[in-house]
């Protein structure tokens, strides 16, 4: 019997993304929200910038929380939730490992983050990582909602340029042809997004008055990975049991765009070549 794939599946496929309807409910988001705001009273593991409730930045009054779920039970749970492992079983074939939980509060006036792969900074080896970003609240063009650039999960990693950090609080960015550009994704209250390691995505600045677009993001690397980087570790099963993947190196090769019979395409370089352009020696 030829098995077929499912129409996420196949979206996944092609254009790299997924976007789950209602997988989680209004209520569940809203109590998630609450749990956030109550820890973020207080600094806590990752907050690497800490908390300055008197910044003009709004970046610093709520700064994103990482790897909640190493010392949060909270976010353990919702990490493994078994709604996100069905999803994920269907997009990619198997269950995937838990390496990161993400907490983004985004407040009004906040800085985007600029267009950008997850795999660059996780390095799963081989395949790549996955990220279920969870909106726990609307999330439109005006408050700062993901940008994503369909078809780019087949991109190999690409070298990274200096960002707009008037725009975005990361400082480094990729280049991408004129004919690659980013597209919103809408989302409602428990809406999850799923995307490929390799995606090329980021966000505008938060241009509302008064509205947050905080969101709950889970990272994870393929089942069939055996390596991640040294940030990410442990690894979880989607049982909530450990694993033991072996530390990746950092890439000693990265892409560039260049031009074929006037065609952009990708060619890949050694990292301290592109390095040493960047300094320009």
């Amino acid at each position: 019997m030829i098995e077929t794939k499912s129409s996420a599946a196949k979206q996944f496929e092609n254009e790299g993304f997924y976007v789950a309807r209602g997988l989680f409910s209004p209520d569940e988001c809203s109590r998630l929200i609450d749990h956030y705001m109550e820890l973020r009273k207080e600094e806590r593991p990752g907050d690497f910038q800490g908390v300055d409730t008197t910044s003009s930045d709004p970046l610093k009054r709520y700064p994103r929380m990482i790897h909640m779920h190493r010392w949060d039970e909270v976010s353990m749970q919702w990490g493994i939730d078994p709604r996100i492992n069905q999803v994920m079983v269907d997009l990619l074939g198997l269950s995937p490992y838990l390496v990161q939980t993400m907490l983004y509060y985004k407040p009004a006036g906040a800085r985007g983050q600029a267009l950008h792969q997850d795999n660059f900074y996780l390095r799963a080896q081989p395949g790549t990582c996955m990220a279920a970003w969870l909106a726990l609240e609307e999330c439109d063009e005006e408050n700062g909602c993901l940008q994503v650039v369909p078809g780019t999960q087949n991109l190999p990693m690409l070298c990274t340029v200096k960002a707009d950090t008037t725009q975005s609080f990361t400082d480094v960015t990729v280049d991408l042809p004129d004919e690659l550009v980013p597209v919103p994704v809408i989302m409602n209250p428990g809406d999850v997004l799923f995307f490929n390691g390799s995606l090329v995505h980021g966000s505008f600045p938060n241009v509302s008055k008064d509205r947050f677009r905080r969101s709950l993001i889970g990272h994870y690397v393929t089942g069939d990975s055996t390596m991640v980087g040294k940030f990410y570790r442990p690894v979880y099963r989607m049982d909530g049991s450990l694993i033991d993947l072996e530390e990746s190196p950092m890439a000693d090769r990265c892409g560039t765009w260049v031009e074929t019979d006037g065609t952009p395409v990708v060619e890949m370089i050694d990292t301290e070549e592109h390095d040493r352009i960047q300094r320009h020696e």
